[in-house]
């Protein structure tokens, strides 16, 4: 992996924290740093289906308010229903006919997609500053 050289200057109280976490914890200044500025930096689409890499980037300048709209959308119950009632008739016989496994397939997809993209609205919150909540704390429908 080849590197750049980066000269920042910070504040002396930030550096004396940097320096304390360092030692504490038996690592580097510089492996320190590298290591916070990686997890803050926005998430990655480059892993994301290409057809959702512009919508996915296109998260990053929506408001903590639409971000949390995404991040606690649901697919609607009708649907949810459907997905699942097609995943057992699926899994009960071989003979779904050819509607009804390219309907599965679509609501699959769906699925796939509304979760990639709350996953990366909570990490452009979770960026931000914004607490993410607990499993416990998110609600369940």
């Amino acid at each position: 992996m080849s590197t750049q050289v980066l000269t920042i200057e910070l504040p002396n109280s930030l550096f004396q924290q940097l320096a304390q976490i360092a030692k504490l914890t038996h690592q580097s200044i510089e492996s320190l740093a590298i290591q916070s500025i990686s997890s803050n930096l926005p998430p990655t689409v480059e892993n994301a289906p290409l057809e959702m890499q512009a919508r996915l980037q296109k998260l990053q300048t929506l408001s903590q308010k639409e971000l949390l709209n995404i991040a606690h959308s649901q697919i609607p119950a009708n649907q949810q229903q459907r997905h699942l009632t097609l995943l057992a008739e699926n899994q009960a016989t071989d003979s779904m006919s050819f509607e009804k496994r390219q309907e599965l397939r679509e609501l699959g997809q769906m699925a796939e997609q509304l979760t990639l993209k709350k996953a990366y609205a909570w990490a452009i919150l979770r960026r931000r500053g914004y607490r993410i909540p607990s499993l416990e704390e998110l609600p369940l429908t």
